[in-house]
């Protein structure tokens, strides 16, 4: 088949070397280190390469990739099925070889969908904040456990424990606060429950080394929950400023992006 890159390379990516092939009789191994991915850019420069495909082995190939670009090289990012799919025996340096000629060829190697500088910051900014909520809930569901184990039904008279409310009597709780009569005064009086079972659910009932420890865990989820919310709200302000500085309409992007979750973050009674 006729050659339509001549000055292309294939790169096989993986967790300990990568590596490089310029034509099929002249393959070459890096590490995986800084100082190894700059001397395969230079090795690429010498041969004249201009453009490399690229294998996307798990999350390997991202610096790579990144500093391919920067050096101002067409980077081609491959599916790894277009290797795995040959029938053989596979090997590192087969693989590669594989991805040289294929790419030299051109048309028959599709490259996956990157997204722009400004659209990864985003994405990555977005991602990170879908997964700080997520484990907060789950947090949040591990210290309704803990309040059940000190025999405080909390949740049987408010909605959200981590409302206003509930957020004030847990802390006067850590605060070493017992009785029930003080902890209900706590509670909003926009709740619909009655004074009388507010302060019935608020009554505990747990042994002495059984209460420390749920005290104890409680309050390391309640640190853990206190950096997750302040770490997610950072996100937050870093991604809206950097939408608001990219000069885009920004606030149907900012409903899109950022509303999943915020019912957590809500002061709610």
């Amino acid at each position: 088949m006729p050659v339509v890159n001549p000055h292309a390379a294939g790169i096989d990516i993986g967790s300990k070397s990568h590596f490089v092939s310029v034509a099929q009789d002249n393959i070459a191994q890096f590490g995986v280190f800084t100082e190894d991915l700059h001397q395969i850019t230079q090795h690429l420069q010498s041969h004249e390469v201009k453009t490399v495909a690229l294998e996307s082995t798990g999350f390997y190939w991202r610096p790579l990739f990144i500093l391919l670009q920067d050096y101002g090289f067409k980077v081609v990012l491959v599916n790894a099925r277009h290797v795995k799919n040959v029938k053989g025996h596979h090997t590192d340096v087969i693989d590669c070889k594989w991805l040289q000629l294929l790419h030299s060829i051109g048309g028959v190697l599709s490259n996956r969908f990157q997204p722009d500088l400004f659209t990864g910051k985003l994405r990555t900014y977005t991602r990170h904040r879908k997964y700080l909520i997520e484990s907060a809930s789950r947090y949040i569901s591990k210290m309704d456990k803990r309040l059940v184990l000190m025999n405080i039904q909390l949740g049987a008279v408010l909605r959200y424990i981590t409302g206003e409310s509930g957020i004030r009597v847990i802390e006067a709780i850590l605060a070493g606060e017992r009785e029930a009569k003080d902890l209900a005064k706590l509670v909003s009086s926009r709740v619909k429950a009655s004074r009388q079972a507010i302060e019935k659910v608020l009554v505990g009932d747990c042994p002495g080394h059984k209460h420390g420890l749920a005290v104890g865990g409680l309050r390391a989820i309640v640190m853990y929950l206190y950096i997750v919310h302040t770490a997610a709200g950072e996100l937050f302000d870093a991604a809206f400023e950097s939408v608001k500085q990219a000069g885009v309409i920004y606030h149907s992007l900012y409903r899109r992006c950022f509303c999943f979750g915020m019912g957590l973050h809500r002061r709610q009674k």
